[in-house]
Formats: structure tokens, sequence, C-alpha cells
């Protein structure tokens, strides 16, 4: 509706009706004009900032989905590493313990990218922190995994290279053991039966009835096959390559100093001789003049699982039987 103008006459007092000018309706149409504007303008800015536009909405819904995306990479990433972990054990208390190699040192192995920021260009990215980790983790896993490989490009060299070795190599249980239940007690410190002291077990024993046989673990040539005061009847097979096995209290044995034996022969039976508190047999391994846990040492006898439950049952803490 159109507006009507009045102005008051002093002389008259009445209101007499004015028209504005052009001018002023021109001023007037304007200033209506950008009030309408700005009301509109602003009303469309507070919905930009309060809802965004269709665009930030979208990228809003992208950004939420490559965090979530990154998040998982982060956790599979670490799995990664929980699986390369496992195999560098093996291969440094394993399979490079059986072929006489020194395992990789950890300085190798965990050797970062000093001296160098690999990551500033990814500081200015969103999430920069999310994005560097899992580069970071990444770049851990691709260079632990390329000298994981060139040690098992070394290792296959090793077995090529020292097929008699493996042949000698200690591998199996000196007593038929499968379901595990002759494992008596495991190397390390332990409870003497008779002296009733903390003394170190250097071998396994297995208890067996009298008479169970005894088996070579690997090929060698007897050294020894006779009475030892503390071990009762022995046998000592040296197998080359710097490894010695130690077979103790002995009812009896079948093999003599100097012959070769094969891996899995019967040399000898279980006894209950020299210092013993009842039959069983005490198995040592020797590697270049040093005693080692023997239980590294069956991987041709035992699975994962199997491998697993022989440590819980060797690290307990009880009496050993000699």
């Amino acid at each position: 509706m159109r507006k009507v103008y009045y102005i008051y006459n002093p002389k008259t007092q009445t209101y007499d009706r004015t028209y504005p000018t052009l001018k002023q309706r021109v001023i007037s149409i304007v200033r209506r004009g950008l009030i309408e504007i700005g009301v509109a303008v602003a009303a469309f800015v507070a919905f930009i900032v309060i809802f965004g536009t269709p665009s930030e909405k979208e990228l809003r819904i992208e950004n939420s989905r490559l965090r979530t995306q990154y998040n998982l990479l982060s956790e599979r990433l670490d799995e990664a590493m929980g699986v390369l972990q496992d195999i560098q054990q093996r291969d440094d208390n394993l399979y490079r313990v059986m072929l006489g190699a020194d395992p990789i040192p950890n300085t190798i192995r965990r050797a970062g990218y000093a001296g160098t920021n690999r990551y500033a260009e990814l500081m200015n990215l969103a999430d920069a922190d999310l994005v560097v980790r899992n580069t970071q983790k990444m770049d851990m896993l691709d260079k632990q995994l390329y000298i994981q490989s060139v040690s098992f490009d070394e290792v296959m060299a090793m077995c090529r290279n020292h097929e008699n070795m493996l042949q000698a190599i200690p591998a199996i249980q000196p007593v038929n053991n499968k379901d595990l239940r002759r494992t008596a007690s495991g190397y390390g410190w332990r409870i003497d039966p008779i002296y009733n002291d903390r003394r170190f077990h250097s071998g396994m024993d297995f208890s067996a009835p009298l008479g169970t046989e005894v088996y070579a673990t690997g090929n060698g040539t007897v050294i020894k096959a006779g009475w030892e005061s503390t071990y009762g009847n022995i046998v000592e097979i040296d197998h080359g390559f710097g490894y010695v096995t130690t077979y103790a209290h002995l009812r009896r044995f079948y093999v003599k100093k100097g012959q070769k034996v094969m891996r899995g022969q019967v040399i000898a039976e279980v006894g209950n001789t020299g210092k013993s508190t009842g039959p069983h047999l005490h198995y040592e391994i020797w590697i270049k003049g040093k005693h080692v846990n023997p239980i590294n040492y069956y991987f041709m006898d035992l699975d994962a699982e199997s491998y697993d439950r022989m440590i819980q049952l060797a690290a307990n803490n009880g009496k050993m039987l000699d």
C-alpha cells in the first residue's frame, strides 16, 4: 500500500497533504532496496555459517570417511608390524641360531631416517598428525620388510650350502614326547632336589619309565659313552659345526666312542643312574663350548602350538630331577 505523507500547517492548524519530490522517491526506493538486499545477504550468510554449502557438507562427509579409513589403516599397520616382529624373532632366535649365524642387530632392524625431515610437506594437511603417523609406520614397515627379505636370502643361501649341517643340528626330542607329558624340568635356575638350593640347570629333564628309548637328535659321532659320577651313564655326540649333545642318567647305552650315528637312531635307554631322584633323561645342547636352551631345537618335532605349550611347561620353577 502506498504511503501518504502529511505536514502540519501552523497557520491553519491543520495537516496538509504533501507529495514527495522525484528525488525523494528515488532515494526512498533505493534505501528500501538496499535494506532488503542487506537483509537477504545477512540471511544467506547466516544460513551458510549454520548449515554450510552443499559442497562443504560433502567435503565434511568425505573428510570424516577419510579419517575413518586412516584409523583403520593405522590398526592394520600395527597388526602387520606385530606379524613382522614375530617373524624377526623366529629369524634371530631360531633360524639363525640353527645355522650358527649371528642375529641381525636391533640397531639395523630398527634404524630410522636420521638427519632428514621426510614429513615436512605433510604437516600442512588436514589431520596432519594422523597422516604423518601412518606414513612413518609405512616407512618403517617397508624398511624392516626389506631387511627381513635380505636376511631370508642369507638364510636360504646358508641352507643350500649347509645340507650336512642341517642333518647334524639337533632337531628332535631325545625321547618320544609328542603329548609333552614327559617334559619335567626346563633350562635355567631350579631348586636342587638333593641340596635344596637354587642351582643352574644346564639342560632339560624328561621323565620316562626305565628302559624308554633315547634317540640321537642329529647326525654325528659319539665322543663319550661311559660313566660319570654325577651324570651316571652318559653319551655325548659331536655333531660338528660346533654342536655337541649330552644324554645322562642312562640305564644302558648301545653305542661306543667313535661310532657314527644318525638322527632318530636309538642310542640308549632312560635310567636312574648318577645323581638322580627318579627315572629320567637329562639332555643338554652345547654350541661352541657353551650350553644353550634345548627348547629351541625341537623344530622337527613340534608345531607352533605344541612349541608354545612346551615353553610354558619348561618355564616352571619347580625342582629338577638331578
